[in-house]
């Protein structure tokens, strides 16, 4: 392989770059730093630091940024729920940071409602903890969490989307009021709540123990996160941590869990600019991206476009697509399939029980947005 320019670099290892039109999806990389991300890690690379104390002052200046107790950056919001799950099994006991993930004589059960399950709640397994249902798929009644705490339970865990409301699961609140009645904390994963800014570390200021955000939706690299929570959930999280085992010579579950000091300054550099850039202006760009995509494709027979109007959280508007496949002649998944041969080749995808393909901007570079409802309108006329 010869040495080429930086525009080649996936040329050279024999990849062909994609559009993704996805969004921020784990397997297409998740995010594009922002600049200001950037140049904050290469200004960081240049020095060494403790990583002990940037973890801490790191920490504490985001903490600060949003209005919370104590901060931790993590390698990514996974990363964090599996260190919060050990942090309430262990606590502060160096003999039983050590233990895990054997949780021989540990509480060492999490609570998470029956209808609140989901992919990414093997996170908390990862820690060694047990997921124990409550509830039931069709609700959860305050008397089901209440049954449920045991003297084995060491935490209950709460999946939080405000996009999507879910009237019959037991709220936050309720969940909140109960568990600390019974001296339970309460985990939270609200990796994509940052918007409105309100609902950025709102669920710790609610009074949950911990929250877990992912740093890639607010332009940090995809390969970090944060835990927010209390000053004493923060405290046991950085002993479960990389640096926990490194500096303090105590061997926690989360050596593997490693942040570089590059990505920590990134994530300050990322919530900074998250919390003081002009919101409108930016969802006003998405708003009219979005516009570009329907603009192409409104008027094709067989086909519907409409605009996704949400806001909340970090990926907002986008265009969902439906078509008549009697009309097309082409399924949901056979527009999938010929966008990702290209050429170019796009990424989208169809939900599982969704009959639309959703279109988001955030992991499109400007102007891809024309070349995607191009490529789709040539497949469907």
């Amino acid at each position: 392989m010869t040495i080429g320019n930086q525009g080649d670099i996936y040329s050279e290892l024999g990849i062909t770059p994609i559009i993704n039109a996805i969004g921020s999806v784990t397997m297409l990389g998740g995010s594009t730093p922002i600049p200001e991300v950037t140049i904050a890690m290469e200004r960081a690379g240049e020095s060494y630091i403790p990583l002990i104390e940037l973890e801490e002052k790191a920490g504490a200046v985001v903490a600060d940024m949003i209005d919370v107790p104590a901060a931790y950056i993590t390698s990514g919001a996974g990363s964090a729920l599996t260190l919060a799950a050990a942090a309430v099994m262990a606590g502060d006991d160096d003999n039983l940071i050590q233990q895990l993930p054997d949780t021989t004589g540990m509480k060492n059960e999490i609570l998470i409602q029956k209808r609140q399950r989901y992919w990414y709640d093997r996170c908390l397994e990862a820690s060694g903890a047990r997921l124990v249902n409550f509830g039931t798929d069709d609700e959860t009644t305050r008397e089901d969490l209440f049954n449920a705490i045991t003297e084995n339970t060491a935490a209950v865990h709460f999946y939080m989307v405000e996009q999507e409301p879910d009237s019959k699961a037991l709220s936050l609140e309720e969940t909140i009021e109960i568990a600390h009645e019974k001296g339970v904390p309460v985990l939270v994963d609200a990796a994509g709540q940052i918007y409105p800014l309100d609902l950025f570390g709102k669920y710790v200021r609610m009074g949950a123990d911990f929250q877990c955000i992912a740093a890639k939706y607010m332009g940090a690299s995809q390969s970090t996160g944060l835990a927010l929570g209390t000053e004493e959930m923060i405290r046991k999280i950085s002993k479960q941590s990389f640096v926990g085992y490194e500096g303090r010579r105590i061997r926690g579950i989360g050596r593997p869990h490693k942040v570089d000091r590059q990505e920590m300054v990134g994530v300050v550099a990322a919530v900074r600019h998250w919390m003081t850039i002009n919101h409108e202006e930016r969802l006003a760009s998405i708003e009219k991206r979005s516009g570009s995509i329907i603009k192409i494709l409104t008027g094709i027979d067989g086909v519907q476009v409409s605009m996704m109007d949400n806001i909340i959280g970090h990926q907002p508007f986008g265009v969902q697509l439906r078509i008549n496949e009697k009309i097309t002649g082409l399924s949901l998944q056979d527009i999938v399939d010929e966008l990702k041969a290209g050429p170019p080749p796009i990424w989208t995808r169809v939900r599982e029980d969704e009959d639309f393909i959703s279109l988001h901007i955030f992991g499109l570079k400007e102007g891809e947005e024309e070349i995607v409802g191009s490529r789709i309108a040539e497949l469907l006329r």
